[in-house]
């Protein structure tokens, strides 16, 4: 399994930091990232096709596959958990091609999204499920920037320090899914 390192990450991100970043590595994000769920996918994809601009600059950024919750009173955002991240597989590609450095979602990703990440130095995270009111406190701001109509869907702008994340997926296509299957993934 090897070292696994804890690591301070700001976004957005060079494709030399995503490269030092290994399967198994902790990190912790501060900086600006987005949110995007398949919704949101869909839509910056017929965008794109025809011949729009995306929201938000995408190059060396991260998006969070999040569909937060409605936030209390003095709170920035809702409960802020992972969404499954293999709904956006059709679209993941596209979105690394033109710059995207990272996704942070929960579950496995397709071998074609694991090719477009070797090929673009791109990192899948994936942030603990089931965590979502802690990870929201991470979240120091928080703005829809596009797609309102799409309520929890609509793609924001978040301000993050310290969001927790485990790198699962590294830029060379080292898989902690698949090598978790034969081991166990967190031995002491």
């Amino acid at each position: 399994m090897g070292v696994h390192m804890e690591r301070q990450l700001t976004i957005p991100a060079k494709r030399e930091e995503m490269k030092k970043l290994r399967a198994g590595d902790y990190c912790y994000i501060s900086g600006v990232i987005y949110t995007a769920r398949d919704a949101a996918h869909q839509r910056m994809t017929e965008t794109l096709k025809k011949g729009g601009e995306l929201p938000f600059e995408i190059k060396d950024q991260v998006i969070y596959y999040l569909g937060p919750t409605p936030a209390r009173e003095g709170q920035v955002i809702g409960s802020a958990g992972p969404t499954t991240s293999t709904r956006m597989d059709k679209y993941t590609p596209g979105l690394l091609d033109r710059g995207l450095a990272g996704m942070i979602g929960k579950g496995r990703r397709s071998p074609e999204v694991i090719e477009s990440m070797k090929k673009n130095t791109a990192v899948y995270f994936a942030a603990v499920g089931g965590a979502g009111a802690l990870l929201s406190k991470c979240i120091k701001k928080a703005e829809v920037i596009a797609y309102d109509d799409l309520g929890t869907e609509a793609i924001r702008r978040l301000e993050v320090e310290n969001l927790p994340v485990i790198v699962v997926i590294d830029s060379e296509g080292t898989d902690q899914y698949e090598s978790a299957s034969s081991k166990v993934l967190y031995s002491q």
